[in-house]
């Protein structure tokens, strides 16, 4: 009973955090503030000039799927399955989703509870294993157990995508929090005082970024080998990420 509470208490939370954190994440995504245009229109071209075959995709943290729609229009999207803790953010995932011509699921959780019970059902393979702005929430050891467990979901060929924040090499998270706020402040001129201190309370409490060389050590020791970088931003915060798996010439 006492776990069931908890979980409930936990939706309750995700859900208070979602509406009040809703207009903000409109103000940022209409003014382009973290550069989805840029970042999303390259995942565009990825895709299509990548997968020319039918493909399944695995969103992590997949939030309303708005910019993720986008992308796979007039892709060969066979299967789309998204994964977000916020009811209310996948109701609207719902409906944006309604223009893409594929089979979708959607399910709510924890994205890295979630893969676990995606490995233990063999059936779940996957050509692309997307995540978006959110692996930055796990401390590092998450992060090494969740990505160590893509591999056992992605089928032979396919494509870890990661767009996050990323430090720079000789930067600590403290220094790279001060420097990304310093550019909120100056760069995301519409927001208001109190939507500042907002996105200012949620980095410092909830944001864990690793540098691309720790990114990169990780994904190595899951066997992700290859590796490319296909976006930097110019304030050089934030990066788009592609690993995959050397296919075997026997």
């Amino acid at each position: 009973m006492t776990q069931l509470k908890n979980s409930e208490d936990e939706s309750l939370r995700v859900e208070e955090f979602f509406n009040k954190q809703w207009k903000i994440y409109q103000k940022v995504l209409n003014n382009n503030y973290m550069g989805h245009n840029e970042i999303y229109g390259i995942l565009h071209k990825f895709l299509l000039s990548n997968f020319q075959k039918p493909f399944k995709m695995l969103d992590l943290g997949c939030g309303d799927a708005s910019f993720t729609s986008l992308v796979l229009s007039n892709t060969d999207i066979a299967a789309y399955h998204g994964v977000d803790l916020s009811i209310a953010a996948l109701e609207i995932a719902k409906e944006n989703l309604k223009k893409i011509n594929c089979d979708i699921t959607l399910n709510q959780g924890d994205f890295s509870e979630v893969v676990s019970f995606l490995v233990s059902d063999k059936e779940n393979r996957f050509d692309v294993i997307f995540i978006s702005f959110a692996l930055h929430h796990l401390e590092l050891e998450q992060k090494e157990d969740f990505i160590n467990q893509l591999k056992h979901l992605l089928i032979p060929g396919g494509v870890f995508i990661l767009i996050d924040i990323i430090r720079q090499e000789t930067e600590h998270r403290d220094s790279y929090i001060v420097r990304y706020l310093d550019n909120v402040q100056k760069y995301w001129s519409l927001l208001t005082p109190e939507e500042y201190l907002m996105v200012a309370e949620h980095i410092f409490s909830s944001d864990f970024p690793e540098t691309q060389q720790t990114i990169r050590e990780i994904c190595q020791k899951s066997g992700f080998n290859q590796f490319k970088c296909l976006y930097r931003d110019q304030l050089n915060t934030t990066q788009l990420l592609c690993f995959s798996q050397e296919l075997s010439s026997s």
